[in-house]
């Protein structure tokens, strides 16, 4: 019997996740139980809603329409005080000298030997910068920096949760309710406002290249009445429930931080070069390692594969895969899923880059079995 593409395997569905203290659950978690959620994650000690019974479905709700996401696992950090400002450039890889109330950046995270903690979106709001994270405990690590460094600063985890509208009619549907002048909001680009008086900062950002908002919920007993109120106006949009698509983060090449990266990665082997400012005189943590990675470029890097024939998606990958070339293990496979838009299994992989500039041919020791990959540039699609 054949396992249809992108289908959760059986075994994995049947597992149960004990809840404690240390795991919570969103602002929107009820909301999300009532229209059917069907699978979580842990991401940040948090529930995070991965699939709602049928990815296929929420790609083309992704990819035509407009779908809503609980992705209030994207803890903030906040800094903010007389030396918020030197504090945040001492944690960022970028030149930050130039940024902006209002605006924000992507930006790399690094340790004193340049490998990759975390990659945020860094938001400038009027009195306080808020890190976006990807799934690690940064609060600990930027607490720690200013104590060592006696910046004057507050730092904390505020009760911020973002709500994702994502696709081609999200825009519409953010017109809709906050009004015009938010056409005018460009990328990262974020306004602090309010919605019928539920306290928000909005933001042009999302994880997904289909376009799209986040709603930054300032007020986490507000959740369930900001999820009723976008679906409700979002109704003439089409808009139904998801999450970040695995299929559509996979054909457009986003990082994962932590799942396509490894805990020795530095932003260069993870597609981050033209994010990192090596040549700038401010100073910030991990230049030095980073200035010697840039010039003597990375060892690996991050990349595509397309697999052989019908080579089963196994969604989700559970586990890192080894790829091998020649004989000898040359990089692993972080994710793999089947393209519906391309027709074929493809995935994306740390490889060596002597290997990728050589073109070798590829295999991938997936848990079924052997399969042969050819080298493809990020992203598919």
């Amino acid at each position: 019997m054949t396992t249809p593409h992108n289908t959760i395997p059986a075994s994995l569905s049947q597992i149960t996740l004990m809840m404690s203290p240390r795991i919570r659950r969103s602002p929107f978690y009820e909301a999300t139980v009532r229209d059917g959620v069907s699978h979580f994650t842990v991401y940040n000690k948090m529930l995070m809603p991965t699939s709602f019974g049928n990815l296929e479905a929420e790609l083309q709700r992704l990819m035509s329409g407009v779908a809503m996401w609980d992705v209030a696992v994207e803890r903030q950090v906040e800094v903010s005080g007389p030396d918020a400002d030197r504090l945040v450039q001492h944690l960022s890889a970028r030149d930050l000298s130039k940024m902006r109330v209002g605006q924000g950046k992507y930006v790399a995270m690094c340790d004193h030997q340049g490998r990759l903690i975390n990659d945020p979106v860094l938001l400038k709001l009027s009195d306080r910068y808020w890190f976006s994270l990807a799934d690690s405990d940064m609060l600990l690590w930027v607490r720690a920096v200013a104590g060592e460094g006696n910046f004057d600063v507050n730092v904390c985890e505020p009760d911020v949760s973002p709500l994702a509208i994502q696709g081609p009619k999200a825009e519409d549907l953010v017109a809709k309710l906050f009004g015009q002048h938010i056409r005018d909001i460009k990328y990262f680009g974020c306004i602090e406002t309010n919605l019928q008086g539920i306290p928000l900062v909005l933001c042009r950002s999302g994880w997904s290249k289909q376009g799209g908002f986040e709603l930054f919920l300032r007020d986490g007993s507000k959740g369930d009445t900001l999820w009723e109120l976008v679906k409700s106006q979002g109704q003439e949009y089409g808009i139904g429930p998801g999450s970040p698509n695995h299929i559509e983060r996979v054909e457009s090449g986003l990082l994962s931080w932590g799942g396509d990266t490894t805990p020795d990665s530095n932003p260069f082997e993870a597609n981050m070069g033209k994010y990192v400012d090596v040549n700038t005189s401010v100073s910030y943590i991990g230049k030095a390692a980073l200035q010697r990675v840039a010039a003597e470029g990375p060892q690996r890097l991050l990349v595509g594969l397309v697999l052989d024939g019908t080579a089963p998606s196994a969604w989700p990958l559970v586990e890192r895969v080894a790829v091998s070339a020649n004989g000898e293990v040359v990089g692993t496979m972080s994710a793999v899923i089947y393209s519906p838009r391309m027709g074929r299994t493809i995935g994306i992989a740390q490889i060596q880059r002597t290997v990728v500039e050589a073109g070798d041919r590829l295999l991938v020791h997936a848990p079924n079995g052997v399969q042969g990959a050819t080298l493809s540039p990020l992203p598919f699609l």
